[in-house]
């Protein structure tokens, strides 16, 4: 008897695009959607199956593109509902699928919805957003409690009209939604997501999906930052109450006549059995999501800390992070994603391995080889294929774009009255995980503007400085590249589904400094002795030989080496520095 085929979503590799970065079809130094149908033939090479989306709605791009006006409006600078029309068109010609964000946390300040919940107490929208009156102390006027913003200052802002605040997580221009209004829910469902599944897209990355259901007291948040005038409050929003029951009725009413499409979540903050809560099958509130333990490895993000109190994280926290994910699709009925790159992160390369020239290439080939060797969904950053590094922290502040960066930056000069010292720490923290990292421009070609726009043109953002040295067609030309690499290892993860995408996973060398092996084997396989082969994957995360710690179950048994990051011909005993390998054992 014939298995069941596993959903499409399970076994397919998703590629991120960032628009405003990604290629410039017409020299205005802004990507745009005619750009992205000129590479489909390059993504699809690569081994792409599902591109991603990031947001190409209309916005007055105060987060760029997360501040949405318009749900069924295209940001003109990208192109028009006829780009995005023949997008969807090209990719399913290809026989790959499209996935868009899906923000429906917040709005811009500028969509209809909100510019008529501002007007006054009586409007039809009125209890579309989130508004609470001032509390007053002292005569003076205070915000209704001392939660901050995700990206800094108080998470209230005072409408004269109204005479009342409303809320935003993020930045002021981004007023929450009332979820607790059965009617704001249905407006969601027709006009961000019925409208775009007619289409034809084939799902959704749902921005900030946890955040929907608040606590409705408003209470204080608890004081973690004695200095600070504002509290981070996430245990008030993050996975509150009524989430499971808004999702759920959100499947019912919308999603379920769509049949098997992709509804991936970015769950932010939350532990495993918090994740298996949206993700188990007899709830299904979303296939997958993206949990956020590895990308947050040495930050303290969701403790009050700020950018620049960044820290090197340690080996086993890495496979700790990684093997969550193993647990949640191995020892339950779900599916996660594999990821270490998106728009909201700093390179893979600066932040778990090295961007030290002499072993660049080789230390983004051993993390390719590391997670494409992994189960569960797979995504990959534009740029994360070319080992695309972070940019120097020589850079200004005047370089930055991102908000949250740059109101990270104005946080420590005010702090500390301008000093140089501190300015520079603060350059150096978002040079480490700023999210500009992620926005630089892709760097198509070593010519002018990395190939990304004209040479004429200027980019909206800076390029990165060593777009001469790394860049797509250097390394379409060099067999030895981590972007021929990518290429190998997604055709070698569909030769091998059934153990790479859908086995199971052992970590063998939990407390090891300098390596990461684990064990691959078919799911519901036998112990010692089964007839079925398994994998042995290798990953050295240092400067140094290390050994091959073979686990002492395959010890004995007939081996062969199927990969290695640096040449199977020249692999001898030990791995070289930073190198990666995968053994077949029979």
């Amino acid at each position: 008897m014939t298995p069941p085929q596993p959903n499409w979503w399970k076994t397919s590799t998703a590629y991120q695009i960032w628009p405003a970065s990604y290629k410039d079809s017409n020299g205005d130094g802004m990507g745009d959607i005619p750009g992205i149908i000129s590479t489909l033939d390059y993504l699809k090479d690569l081994g792409t199956d599902i591109i991603w989306l990031s947001p190409m709605y209309d916005s007055p791009q105060k987060d760029y593109g997360y501040d949405i006006s318009n749900y069924q409006g295209i940001y003109p600078p990208f192109g028009t509902m006829e780009d995005m029309d023949n997008l969807i068109e090209e990719c399913h010609k290809r026989d790959m699928r499209i996935i868009l964000d899906l923000v429906v946390n917040h709005t811009s300040d500028q969509h209809a919805w909100f510019q008529e919940s501002k007007k006054d107490k009586t409007n039809p929208k009125a209890d579309w957003y989130i508004w609470k009156d001032a509390k007053m102390v002292n005569g003076e006027r205070h915000p209704p409690n001392n939660w901050s913003s995700i990206f800094g200052g108080s998470a209230w802002e005072w409408v004269e009209e109204r005479q009342q605040y409303y809320l935003h997580l993020f930045v002021t221009e981004q007023p929450d939604l009332n979820w607790e209004l059965e009617e704001v829910r249905r407006a969601i469902e027709k006009e961000a997501i019925a409208f775009w599944l007619d289409k034809g897209v084939d799902g959704f990355r749902v921005d900030t999906c946890n955040l929907y259901s608040k606590d409705i007291t408003y209470p204080d948040a608890k004081i973690v930052s004695p200095n600070d005038a504002y509290q981070p409050a996430f245990e008030h929003y993050v996975n509150g109450p009524k989430m499971h029951e808004w999702l759920q009725e959100q499947r019912k009413h919308c999603l379920d006549k769509y049949g098997d499409i992709l509804m991936v979540g970015e769950c932010p903050a939350s532990d495993e059995a918090t994740v298996l809560s949206y993700v188990a099958r007899d709830r299904n509130e979303f296939n997958c999501v993206f949990d956020f333990q590895t990308v947050d490895l040495g930050t303290n993000r969701t403790s009050g800390g700020k950018k620049h109190h960044n820290y090197k994280h340690q080996l086993p926290e890495f496979k700790e992070s990684l093997a969550k994910v193993q647990r949640l699709i191995q020892n339950y009925d779900a599916w996660g994603t594999i990821f270490l790159e998106n728009h909201d992160q700093a390179r893979c390369v600066s932040r778990f391995a090295t961007d030290r020239p002499e072993y660049r290439d080789a230390a983004a080939k051993m993390l390719a080889l590391c997670i494409t060797s992994l189960t569960g969904t797979l995504f990959i950053y534009q740029g994360q294929e070319i080992g695309t590094y972070n940019h120097s922290a020589e850079w200004t502040v005047d370089d930055l774009r991102d908000v949250d960066s740059i109101n990270a930056y104005n946080d420590v000069r005010d702090r500390y009255r301008n000093d140089p010292v501190w300015n520079r720490k603060a350059m150096k923290g978002l040079a480490t995980v700023g999210r500009d990292n992620a926005r630089l421009p892709v760097q198509w070609s070593g010519e002018v503007n990395a190939g990304f726009t004209d040479a004429n043109a200027t980019p909206w953002i800076r390029c990165h400085d060593d777009y001469k040295n790394v860049n797509i067609a250097e390394q379409l030309q060099r067999a030895d590249s981590p972007l021929k690499f990518y290429q190998r290892m997604l055709k070698l993860r569909k030769e091998y589904r059934d153990l790479m995408i859908l086995g199971d996973f052992e970590l063998h060398d939990m407390w090891e400094q300098k390596t990461f092996t684990f064990v691959k084997k078919y799911k519901g396989s036998g112990e010692e002795g089964d007839s079925k082969q398994e994998m042995l994957v290798v990953c050295s995360f240092s400067d140094e030989e290390e050994p091959v710690d073979m686990p002492k179950k395959l010890q004995g048994r007939e081996s062969e080496l199927l990969v290695s990051t640096l040449g199977e011909e020249n692999a001898g005993k030990y791995l070289r520095p930073w190198e990666g390998r995968i053994y077949l054992i029979k």
